[in-house]
């Protein structure tokens, strides 16, 4: 099984967990297209490319 930073992608409950926050918000966030993602099927996908972005943004706002 891959670790988190192995991953691509992450699903929504990954990614909330990850990063310590609700999955409402995270799903919210991503509805809003705050958080950018791709749909396979049913799922929900957030890039780590993209996940890695939206924290340097959010770090970015913080200053």
């Amino acid at each position: 099984m891959l670790s988190m930073a192995d991953r691509i992608a992450y699903s929504i409950p990954e990614f909330a967990a990850a990063v310590g926050l609700g999955k409402s918000l995270i799903y919210e966030l991503v509805k809003r297209g705050e958080i950018p993602s791709i749909r396979v099927g049913r799922r929900i996908l957030i890039p780590r490319s993209a996940a890695e972005e939206w924290l340097r943004r959010k770090m970015e706002e913080q200053k």
